[in-house]
């Protein structure tokens, strides 16, 4: 019996029959009862590179990176076919979750990807250029999608403002998962992935605040962001900027913004009063002065960039009601 041979064969009914039950319960949120399940598949049939994946990926829910990492690479030990693997993909995400640099190296250029840099090299992978994406924070909860730049296959780094309910901040780096729920497309028509946040990867020192702002104009309101981005920081329009929507609206291909005039998105499940575009609009305007605008600045700074912003246009600037939300 070649336990871990290269051949392939067709896995025992008691080995499907496990490994069915197990993902049932992994639905469920049963991951400890998920796991005995196929840790008895895996000693069914060792020498299948399912079994290990299967485990991989079950410990990847858990966050137990230590054993998606063991597991991963027994998978990918097995595997008979070349470049494009999912296994080594997983063994990526583990590796990176533990900063195991030279092994999420090799992951991913087995999966097919370019790595610049050497590839015995011990930092970690930098300039893989894999431009902007969106991610989907706390998919499980109170789920946001942000905007990001992806610093490898595994991390993002957070642009956007997140709302405080998702417990995130700008600047913040999060782990994802590789396979989109989603798309997000602009006007230039360009499409972005979202992914979803597995978790929190290195924390960021700024604090988010909540301040209404009283803007005259669009460009007011551009102003104060521009202020904060040359600052090295940031200011998002919450008003604006936010969209309350469904799950399938959210996992669906969804343009990023609420469209032009009165052509209100569809998808839009906001209220009058409520954060979202439509929930800013009043009758016969398309322009709402009174802004909830976030704000991502430390404390020693963000009272002086709402002053110097308003000390531009005072006739037409104002802000109130300051506050750290997170």
């Amino acid at each position: 019996m070649r336990i871990f041979g290269k051949g392939r064969h067709r896995p025992s009914a008691s080995w499907r029959q496990a490994t069915d039950r197990a993902f049932t319960l992994i639905g469920d949120g049963r991951y400890e009862d998920a796991g005995a399940l196929l840790t008895r598949a895996a000693d069914l049939e060792p020498w299948l590179s399912e079994s290990w994946f299967n485990l991989a990926l079950l410990h990847k829910f858990r966050h137990d990176w230590e054993q998606a990492r063991t597991a991963g690479l027994r998978a990918v030990a097995l595997l008979d076919r070349g470049a494009g693997a999912p296994d080594w993909w997983n063994v990526g995400i583990a590796a990176t979750a533990l900063q195991d640099w030279p092994l999420a190296r090799r992951a991913w250029q087995a999966y097919g990807l370019h790595v610049p840099g050497e590839a015995t090299g011990a930092g970690e992978p930098v300039g893989m250029e894999l431009g902007s994406a969106a991610v989907r924070l706390s998919p499980e909860g109170e789920a946001e999608v942000v905007w990001g730049r992806r610093l490898d296959p595994a991390r993002i780094e957070v642009l956007s403002i997140p709302l405080p309910s998702s417990g995130r901040r700008w600047g913040e780096v999060v782990l994802h998962d590789g396979v989109p729920h989603g798309e997000r497309t602009t006007a230039t028509g360009h499409s972005y992935p979202v992914f979803d946040e597995i978790e929190l990867w290195a924390p960021s020192p700024v604090p988010t605040w909540v301040v209404l702002l009283e803007a005259a104009s669009e460009s007011d309101r551009d102003a104060l962001e521009q202020l904060a981005a040359d600052a090295g920081f940031a200011a998002e329009d919450w008003s604006s900027s936010v969209r309350l929507l469904c799950r399938m609206c959210s996992e669906s291909r969804m343009p990023s913004d609420e469209g032009d005039g009165e052509h209100l998105d569809p998808h839009d499940h906001s209220e009058p009063g409520h954060p979202g575009p439509l929930g800013h609009r009043t009758d016969g305007q398309l322009w709402v002065p009174e802004r909830e605008c976030g704000v991502a600045a430390p404390a020693s700074l963000v009272r002086g960039l709402l002053d110097g912003w308003v000390a531009d246009s005072p006739g037409s600037r104002g802000w109130r009601d300051l506050e750290e939300v997170c």
